[in-house]
């Protein structure tokens, strides 16, 4: 989705996620990878507003929706929220 393309900064905004620091998401097309530090990456696929985690992390989705300028987004487990989250545009189109 090329809405998604590029880099995005994250940010916690609830439930049971750790502090986001250094945490970015890296899309381009239908892949992408989430990033701490720019060097721990965990690969995922676009599947429209949904990123899905490779395996071993394929019980994993994020799912995302529009907010502004960036998305709001919901960190599920086998389908149940657990935390939430922001994306914010961390380069310049």
């Amino acid at each position: 989705m090329a809405g998604l393309d590029g880099t995005w900064s994250v940010r916690r905004t609830g439930g049971a996620l750790p502090p986001l620091v250094g945490v970015t998401k890296r899309i381009s097309g239908t892949r992408g990878s989430t990033r701490v530090f720019e060097v721990v990456g965990v690969p995922f696929t676009v599947d429209g507003l949904s990123l899905r985690y490779d395996r071993p992390f394929s019980a994993f989705v994020d799912v995302l929706t529009p907010d502004g300028e960036g998305f709001s987004g919901r960190a599920t487990f086998y389908g149940r929220d657990y935390g939430r989250f922001e994306l914010r545009r961390a380069d310049a189109d």
